[in-house]
């Protein structure tokens, strides 16, 4: 039996968007003069984006070729990013508040364009209200269950420190390297568990039945409002059956409600049907960046994180095909066909710096990317060259003075978005690697009658390969696809029937029938 996922997600092209940092507008006043928009973006300095910024350039992701948005937090936070959660019934006034949602969601329907939100639920901020009547009543607050503490500590009458100093941090710092975990060293040090010891993260108890039920209210109450799915932060450090009820509660309100969790690794459980819909791809992620990287990857980049400092490596052909055929069989096809499929976003480098700079390699990668089955998603400013190593560099503010843009780069992932949304082959066919020697890997799409083969060589000279595509797979009179004004390569017909490709040099070419 196929699992249930939304038929909409298949068809999806995502656009990751950090609202701080997107686009400004003259319609949401803001309390106080920002950080200025060009200048390198800060830990916790405030750019002042805003979800009618994005509203108001929804035009610009349409002629891209966007039909979906992730955002992530757009909930009342003390924070740029809005990861500690303050309210969660309330869209931040610096972002413009419910109303500017409304207008967002509005402006996007109305384009046919899906909203996914962020949806922080394994921790808060220091700023709820539950929280917060925890820190100030001690012992006799009513809401001690929904937190993780130390109740002999606050019986005692001592009272959380909720703002610790250097002498505490490293005290946490110390038992954590120590073997003890980092929420139980908070907890020692601090009278509450924080999420990875973190004092301004302090981790919800979703086993209780009330903060359970506040948190599928919220769930539901923004679903209701008009969003079209939701992003789960941490997906897998939340456990017990708390996402078989959120799930359930969605579909409820939303049968095509799209679910997809934050989880770094292959979690064939989690995608049964019964919890998410897809993953954030990661594992495919850095299987493309370490291939279309060629000789350029930039290791000390990997290294700033703790994840691609162990799983982005470099790989040729033959690792790249083998890694991806491993990937694509772990899931149900259905599955396969709605994960996020990212090759950027907020946790990671940009993809220009991490792999050396490269344009080449950003169109590689690009070209995988949306010749792949999933549901590809485009972080914010990659499609115009933005550079950025980890955290905050990776947050730049949008450069809207388009002289600042890589337009040859723009019009390539425009055209290969383009190819992908009007070809089926490309999002539901079936799948053939066909070649991988060297630098090279070719492979195939195919359905509905039509063939594509796609063929990338990330090395520093040209190649040339010949195919044999599986029986029936035919390419009629074959052509090179351009993209962004650019072949890539050129091919001819066998006189055996293969198909012999020539790609230049860090280039990657498409081969169709001729007319498409």
């Amino acid at each position: 039996m196929s699992v249930d996922t939304p038929r909409w997600a298949r068809d999806a092209v995502f656009y990751q968007i950090f609202p701080d940092r997107f686009a400004a507008s003259e319609r949401v006043p803001k309390p106080a003069a920002m950080e200025p928009w060009d200048s390198p973006p800060t830990v916790h300095g405030y750019k002042g984006g805003d979800l009618l910024g994005i509203a108001e350039h929804l035009d610009e992701l349409a002629d891209l070729g966007i039909t979906a948005l992730y955002l992530t937090p757009v909930f009342a936070s003390a924070s740029n990013h809005r990861y500690h959660t303050d309210d969660y019934w309330r869209v931040d006034p610096l972002l413009g508040g419910d109303g500017a949602l409304r207008e967002l969601l509005d402006q996007a329907h109305a384009r046919d364009m899906r909203v996914v939100l962020d949806g922080v639920f394994n921790h808060c901020g220091r700023g709820f209200w539950r929280f917060h009547h925890v820190a100030e009543a001690g012992i006799h607050s009513p809401f001690l269950d929904w937190f993780h503490l130390d109740r002999e500590r606050l019986a005692a009458g001592h009272p959380l420190v909720v703002y610790p100093g250097p002498e505490q941090e490293a005290e946490i710092h110390r038992l954590s390297h120590e073997g003890m975990g980092a929420g139980e060293a908070s907890r020692r040090v601090l009278g509450f568990e924080g999420w990875w010891g973190l004092p301004a993260l302090p981790k919800l108890n979703v086993q209780h039945p009330e903060t359970r039920a506040y948190l599928l209210d919220v769930a539901e109450r923004w679903l209701r409002f008009g969003i079209d799915g939701w992003r789960l932060d941490v997906a897998d450090e939340i456990g017990g059956d708390f996402w078989s009820e959120f799930r359930a509660r969605c579909r409820a309100v939303r049968p095509d409600a799209y679910l997809v969790g934050e989880v770094w690794y292959p979690k064939p459980e989690w995608l049964t049907g019964h919890q998410f819909d897809a993953l954030m791809d990661y594992p495919l992620a850095e299987a493309i960046l370490g291939y279309a990287a060629g000789d350029g990857l930039d290791l000390r980049v990997a290294g700033q994180h703790d994840e691609y400092r162990r799983h982005v490596v470099h790989r040729d052909g033959p690792s790249f095909a083998a890694e991806l055929e491993r990937l694509l069989s772990l899931y149900d096809p259905d599955v396969t066909a709605v994960m996020l499929n990212l090759l950027g976003s907020h946790d990671a480098p940009r993809m220009r710096t991490l792999m050396g700079d490269s344009v080449d390699a950003v169109r590689i990668a690009t070209l995988l990317q949306m010749t792949l089955p999933g549901a590809p998603c485009v972080y914010y400013g990659d499609e115009i060259g933005m550079r950025g190593e980890q955290d905050p560099y990776n947050r730049g503010s949008f450069p809207w003075d388009r002289g600042a843009w890589d337009q040859d780069l723009r019009a390539y992932v425009r055209d290969a978005i383009g190819l992908r949304r009007r070809h089926a082959a490309l999002r539901d066919g079936e799948l053939r690697v066909v070649a991988a020697e060297g630098p090279v890997f070719a492979m195939a799409r195919h359905a509905a009658g039509e063939t594509f083969l796609v063929v990338t060589d990330p090395g520093d000279g040209p190649a040339r390969i010949r195919v044999r595509l599986p029986d029936g797979w035919d390419i009629t009179e074959p052509g090179v696809v351009e993209l962004g004004g650019r072949r890539g390569g050129q091919v001819s017909m066998g006189p055996d029937g293969t198909l012999e490709v020539a790609v230049e040099a860090r280039s990657g070419v498409v081969i169709a029938a001729r007319g498409d």
